[in-house]
């Protein structure tokens, strides 16, 4: 039976690149749920305390800092 590699036994340059990915989409989903609250404050469902801008804000912030910071997978 063989069994997968340790996170510490790959190379330093693969374990980069999935780093970077997985911090790439922490960062989406983050925006991605802070636009659904934003559209679920708007249509009403949840209390609106001026939150859609706020969190539209946010959203892009993360998106943009996340673009900035790590570029694309692939070129470490």
């Amino acid at each position: 039976m063989r069994t997968a590699p340790s996170w510490n036994t790959l190379p330093e340059d693969l374990q980069l690149v999935l780093s970077r990915e997985a911090l790439r989409r922490a960062a989406e989903t983050l925006a991605e749920h802070a636009e659904l609250l934003a559209e679920e404050m708007e249509r009403g469902t949840l209390a609106d305390r001026g939150g859609p801008d706020a969190l539209r804000l946010f959203a892009a912030v993360v998106r943009v800092t996340n673009a900035e910071a790590f570029g694309p997978v692939g070129h470490a």
